[in-house]
């Protein structure tokens, strides 16, 4: 990727016109060098105000800075530009989703479900959303995440994509918080934390045993997942999973927020 940035922003010096802005911001998106990212969008979309992809970019880059209204502000952009764009529709149900407002979430990402079929990502994002809606949706419209006492969505405003989904744990591997999703959008919460029982106590075995300290992280890659794991306090587990297109340093980022969000709320139970 390196590589791929240093192409890039060779081939933008030498035209400073070219689309070429689109897939350089994107690649510095990707490794986490936000600043320079918008900088690049921002020029860019200064000589291309019209161009869909540029503020499509510029929304993906506002939600990794948490600015999730102007995200959605760019996404409406882009619809305004290109009707029925997935990727607009999809980034429009993650901030609702972010939002708690599950029904408007589900209405963004069944329309990209229906303008990209075969996405099976925003399949996936659409059942996660169905997952949680109740069967009755209520007339006013549903609390913010964070007044939300439904421990499910623990972790829900500290994640960054419909994609990523925590899992807190206690040491004989009961759900505390949070929730773990399959590709169907149905919480397994429950028996992943019966597989996973134990899991503290043989990494802190193994750690010991190698003369490497105390454990603090792993992170690993699956065929459907990148998963990292984390100890908590009073010997519990936190989980983390995401989709496999997630760079290794964002996975360490997020995972680092759930902590310190479990952690906090831990606390907050024990005063």
């Amino acid at each position: 990727m390196v590589d791929d940035v240093s192409r890039l922003s060779d081939e933008l010096a030498r035209d400073p016109a070219s689309l070429v802005f689109v897939p350089l911001g994107e690649a510095l998106r990707r490794q986490g060098q936000l600043d320079l990212a918008l900088r690049v969008a921002v020029r860019g979309l200064e000589r291309h105000p019209h161009l869909a992809d540029g503020h499509d970019l510029l929304a993906r880059i506002a939600v990794d800075r948490g600015e999730l209204q102007r995200a959605f502000d760019e996404w409406d952009m882009v619809l305004r530009l290109a009707e029925g764009h997935p990727g607009a529709l999809r980034g429009m149900g993650f901030v609702c989703f972010q939002q708690g407002r599950l029904a408007d979430a589900e209405q963004y990402l069944g329309a990209a479900a229906v303008a990209a079929p075969d996405d099976d990502g925003i399949l996936q994002a659409l059942a996660h959303v169905r997952a949680q809606l109740p069967d009755v949706q209520p007339v006013v419209p549903p609390a913010p995440v964070e007044s939300t006492h439904d421990e499910r969505f623990l972790f829900v405003d500290v994640l960054s994509d419909v994609d990523q989904t925590a899992l807190l744990l206690d040491r004989d591997g009961l759900v505390l918080g949070g929730a773990y999703l399959d590709h169907e959008g149905n919480d397994v919460a429950q028996e992943v934390g019966a597989e996973l029982s134990g899991v503290t106590d043989a990494a802190r075995r193994a750690t010991r045993h190698l003369a490497l300290g105390d454990w603090t992280s792993i992170v690993f890659e699956t065929e459907v997942a990148v998963v990292a794991m984390a100890p908590s306090p009073d010997d519990g587990l936190l989980v983390l999973a995401t989709s496999r297109a997630t760079p290794l340093g964002l996975v360490r980022r997020l995972l680092d927020r759930c902590a310190e969000r479990a952690a906090r709320w831990l606390g907050e139970r024990a005063a």
